[in-house]
């Protein structure tokens, strides 16, 4: 792309904003009804779409970024397979507090810019800096000290434990750079910026692609590392993201526009408002990603083969996730800038276009899921057992796509008004009460496999109705961040 034409997107999207914020106070001068709003659908629809794509792009990518490492590390054996697979979960349970810090970050951003408030906004996104790189280091170390512990504790296999010790030292170091890069992720998308996380993102994965070819099977002169090459590779690309999310954040003229010379000491008031949204973000992520954990561990009982197709499964599975978390982002930005700029009606009405628009994309992509899941299993693996398993998961994947989606988007919407305690209670009751429980029963009686993600749709579905009721109550439209 030219000078030029970079010019003409910048220029263009900088119209759209223009002209999203003069029908935003227009409607707000005149106290405009819900009704009356009805005339505006389609340019809440561009706004919707504005803010979705990059994100839905952005997570599309990463998911099939993430599926190209498993494929890369699948054809060095089913042992390497597994090893990284095993890891996934406790890399996730790491980063969970961070996830959670995220979420309370865009809503209190959107929040303060939705009520015009910039200094407010950017002395949040300096607490949220702060968190990031001290907590972050902290993990960091915990990981790589306690590696093969947690390995272990996954369920790995003799054959597989030193892979996959190796490889969670190696992604361990890399956890702090991950985390800033989720971290400023999160507060430029409060500002309705979800271009640039997606655009160092995207860069950063395609190196990380580049990476794995040259480390793990040995070109240009270099050694063929296997996982850990697959590992160092990915550390290396997600230091390159670290430096880039907080180029975007410092640069002059920036969304944001921090400065070195600012005042970073903790705010108490900040900080309060931060935990008060973040806390039980903070509780769900973990009962979620300890959830997930068990939930691994559960079916790698059943042999190393039958992990390989779980982990392509899960692999498949975060990808089906993008849509709704797209458009679950865009809905946490707009109903927390609608509610800053006292406009509940706009914000109810902000969650159900997101959700309407994202579930028509999980449906197109839950038909892809149902029919041709043998052909993307074969992507990752030669073995026929481990494809058959696969794509027979997938089909319960495509058909759960319309509940999940709705899930995803509306407790989006709930975290973005600051409602984060309802979305606890249902990944409490979702994971803990339905998924793991049905899995243990269902693996016990034999349906293996199969079983598990039978398990792991009765909860999508509980999850879908239990936050959708909650959404219908419009309680909180009332709830203060």
């Amino acid at each position: 792309m030219s000078h030029k034409d970079t010019e003409n997107v910048i220029g263009e999207e900088s119209e759209e904003e223009e002209e999203y914020q003069e029908i935003l106070e227009s409607t707000l001068q005149k106290n405009l009804s819900i009704e009356e709003l009805t005339q505006n659908e389609s340019l809440l629809n561009k706004r919707i779409w504005t803010l979705a794509w990059p994100a839905m792009l952005e997570l599309l990518l990463m998911s099939l970024f993430g599926m190209i490492d498993m494929v890369m590390v699948g054809n060095v054996n089913a042992q390497s397979l597994a090893a990284v697979g095993l890891t996934n979960q406790p890399t996730q349970l790491a980063l969970a507090v961070f996830q959670a810090l995220n979420v309370d970050s865009t809503a209190l951003v959107a929040r303060f810019i939705g009520a015009g408030d910039k200094e407010k906004a950017k002395a949040a996104v300096r607490q949220s800096l702060v968190l990031v790189l001290i907590m972050g280091t902290a993990i960091s170390i915990v990981g790589f000290v306690f590696a093969e512990e947690v390995v272990a504790f996954m369920g790995a296999e003799p054959d597989v434990l030193p892979l996959g010790t190796v490889y969670f030292q190696i992604i361990s170091v890399g956890w702090i750079f991950t985390t800033i890069s989720m971290g400023m992720a999160a507060v430029l998308r409060g500002v309705g910026d979800t271009m640039t996380p997606m655009r160092y993102n995207i860069v950063s994965n395609l190196l990380n692609v580049l990476g794995n070819y040259i480390l793990i099977y040995g070109k240009f002169g270099f050694p063929a590392m296997g996982v850990a090459g697959a590992a160092l590779s990915t550390t290396i690309t997600r230091g390159i993201a670290a430096v880039m999310a907080l180029y975007a954040i410092y640069k002059p003229g920036s969304t944001i526009g921090l400065s070195l010379k600012d005042n970073y000491r903790f705010d108490k008031d900040l900080l309060k408002r931060l935990l008060n949204v973040g806390l039980p973000s903070a509780a769900e992520q973990l009962l979620l990603r300890t959830g997930q954990l068990v939930f691994v561990r559960t079916v790698a009982s059943l042999g190393t083969s039958v992990i390989a197709a779980h982990q392509i499964v899960l692999n498949v599975f975060s990808l089906s996730f993008t849509p709704g978390m797209a458009f679950g982002m865009a809905a946490t930005t707009l109903v927390g800038q609608s509610l800053g700029a006292k406009r509940p009606d706009i914000a109810e009405r902000c969650g159900y276009a997101a959700r309407r628009i994202g579930m028509y994309i999980a449906m197109g992509m839950a038909v892809i899921f149902f029919f041709f899941g043998s052909y993307i299993a074969d992507l990752f693996t030669n073995e026929p057992d481990i494809i058959a398993m696969a794509a027979t998961s997938m089909k319960i994947i495509a058909v759960i796509q319309p509940m999940q989606s709705t899930q995803f988007i509306l407790a989006g919407a709930l975290r973005g008004a600051g409602d984060t305690r309802w979305p606890l209670y249902s990944s409490f009751i979702g994971i803990w009460g339905i998924r793991i429980v049905l899995a243990w029963l269902f693996i016990r009686i034999g349906w293996g496999l199969i079983g598990a993600w039978f398990a792991q749709g009765c909860d999508q579905i509980f999850r879908s109705i239990f936050i959708y009721s909650r959404y219908k109550t419009g309680k909180w439209k009332k709830i203060r961040v």
